[in-house]
């Protein structure tokens, strides 16, 4: 349980960046209370601005357009959502949403388009969102039924998207719609919308157990220009995955982050709480329990960072080990707040309380941004692969 800033992933300004955000966190950031949809609405749209303010989203994006860095760094966006998930989910969703939602333009889109959306991102000023699930198409991107088709000089969309974070508060979103240039994954095109075009309206608002802004988005006859479209017609499906592998590793460190905050809570229950002439710390079922809870979140942020360190420092895509990490540092996040939570007997049950609180948060997780059942897919797929090849 050393301190993991030491571990050899990191360099001097991933470790100030650690250390100067949970100093920030520490004094800006506290359990967040509201629970309404207005509220959480209200409270989303000032944490993307406080965010902004302090600087911390420059790392959504390059510094040619406003980033902190020449390129983004997976293992800052790590530790970025780390530590801010130890001090609170919606700073947690608003900051990644911030990268996740304007990752396409970074990756694909053009000069103008960057310009125009990824400084305002970094600033806090505009808010960003992605645009891919639909009512019958998530884990399966290629089912993806809403319509994109050229009209002149223009795309006319069509069909709805549905469990899009920062949903009816977003300014702009990034939409992935079908084109035709090809069957399945292949006929898929990006583009970016502003949230103000005509024809695209929130169809419903989506409460959930945790709750952030979520919504269904409709599309009816929405016309946007081409000079909308994210890198080339057809190309939308393998933006959308590139997307999703520069964030998926900061779900894990989420994950990590959360399970911290619900290690610290378990710790400070086990010794001061007094049962039986002594404290629940004392008795040999506890002393078990946190073992097996602090080996799990050492084991999850092992694999957090080696998989961002791949990409970060080996160039590749580590997409089993990226799989890997989300897969073990959700469920065990899930695991560890579960035993914090059975530490705090009745009192973990109580609404408001930070370690049920935390039980809301991650089980969203085990979902988004790839299902844990897809990560045991992509894992066992590429251990095939690997035996495969050796074998030829």
């Amino acid at each position: 349980m050393n301190d993991s800033l030491s571990w050899p992933f990191f360099n001097d300004g991933h470790r100030t960046l650690a250390r100067d955000l949970d100093a920030w966190a520490a004094d800006q950031l506290h359990e967040e209370g509201a629970e309404g949809a207005e509220d959480v609405e209200q409270l989303c749209r000032s944490l993307v601005a406080r965010l902004g303010e302090a600087g911390w989203l420059r790392y959504c994006v390059a510094k040619e357009y406003g980033g902190a860095l020449d390129a983004i760094d997976v293992r800052s966006l790590c530790l970025l959502r780390e530590n801010l998930a130890k001090r609170s989910g919606l700073a947690d969703f608003a900051f990644a949403m911030q990268g996740l939602g304007s990752g396409a333009i970074s990756i694909g889109g053009t000069v103008e388009q960057k310009r125009k959306y990824l400084t305002q991102v970094a600033a806090g000023k505009l808010i960003a969102a992605f645009a891919l699930s639909e009512p019958d198409a998530g884990s399966d991107v290629g089912a993806l039924a809403a319509t994109a088709r050229r009209d002149g000089d223009d795309y006319v969309l069509d069909g709805e998207k549905t469990w899009i974070s920062n949903g009816g508060i977003a300014d702009f979103y990034c939409v992935f719609a079908r084109t035709g240039e090809a069957p399945g994954s292949r006929g898929i095109s990006g583009f970016v919308i502003d949230a103000d075009t005509p024809g695209l309206s929130i169809a419903e608002k989506i409460p959930v157990i945790a709750p952030h802004p979520l919504a269904t988005l409709r599309f009816d006859n929405c016309r946007v220009p081409a000079a909308n479209l994210l890198g080339k017609a057809g190309s939308g499906f393998k933006l959308a995955m590139q997307t999703l592998d520069i964030f998926r590793t900061s779900v894990a460190a989420a994950s990590v982050g959360f399970a911290r905050h619900a290690m610290a809570a378990a710790l400070e229950r086990a010794v001061s709480r007094k049962m039986f002439g002594q404290t629940l710390g004392d008795f040999q079922l506890t002393q078990a329990a946190l073992a097996d809870m602090a080996t799990g979140i050492d084991a999850s942020a092992l694999l957090t960072y080696r998989a961002a360190w791949m990409r970060d420092c080996l160039g590749v895509p580590a997409t089993a080990e990226v799989a890997m990490a989300k897969m073990v540092a959700t469920e065990t996040a899930q695991q560890v707040i579960d035993r914090a939570l059975q530490l705090f007997g009745g009192l973990g049950v109580k609404s408001g309380m930070p370690v049920e609180r935390l039980y809301r948060e991650i089980r969203a997780l085990r979902i988004y941004e790839g299902a844990t059942e897809v990560q045991k897919l992509i894992i066992g797929r590429q251990a095939i692969k690997e035996f495969s090849a050796g074998a030829g």
